[in-house]
């Protein structure tokens, strides 16, 4: 005896892009993309992020969503990593205790750094950071432990520095 199953969901579906294709291109634009499809074949089109110009048509270098602003076109990666701007809260894990910093994972493309001198040690005072303080380094902070920060600086390389200087951030 089989019994009728009902499902809902808990709200309706949207797509996953509304359409990006407006008017003139040069056919086989389209929003979702993967490597090596045609974009568009309109030589009026820039190339941005994402694409690549190959026998006279724009053609998608990752998988993702078209994305077009005015006569510039570039493809949204599906997935990538953390690419840290300055002033944004990041929730990471202590990965290494180097000398006066430690390494956090952010899922970004390299390891984000921590420097003692942008902590604020326990206590609350403000004072200069001393050799006693680097040595008991892992005192305040060890690997595996979770911290809250502000990204204080971007790199060239896409490193990042972050920094604690405020009680809103910290151990977590």
């Amino acid at each position: 005896m089989a019994a009728a199953v009902e499902f809902r969901l808990p709200a309706a579906r949207k797509p996953l892009a509304p359409s990006l294709s407006r008017g003139g291109g040069g056919g086989g634009e389209r929003d979702l993309v993967v490597p090596g499809d045609t974009i568009t074949t309109d030589p009026g089109y820039m190339r941005g992020h994402g694409t690549y110009l190959g026998e006279e048509k724009l053609v998608a270098s990752v998988a993702g969503v078209v994305e077009r602003v005015n006569k510039l076109v570039c493809v949204k990666a599906l997935k990538t990593r953390y690419n840290g701007e300055v002033g944004d809260i990041v929730v990471g894990r202590i990965t290494e205790v180097q000398q006066k910093r430690w390494k956090v994972e952010t899922n970004s493309r390299l390891e984000s750094v921590l420097l003692l001198s942008s902590m604020n040690l326990p206590g609350g005072e403000l004072r200069r950071r001393s050799a006693e303080d680097e040595l008991a380094m892992r005192d305040f902070l060890q690997e595996g432990d979770l911290v809250s920060a502000e990204v204080q600086a971007v790199f060239s390389d896409g490193a990042v520095s972050l920094h604690t200087r405020s009680l809103k951030y910290g151990k977590v």
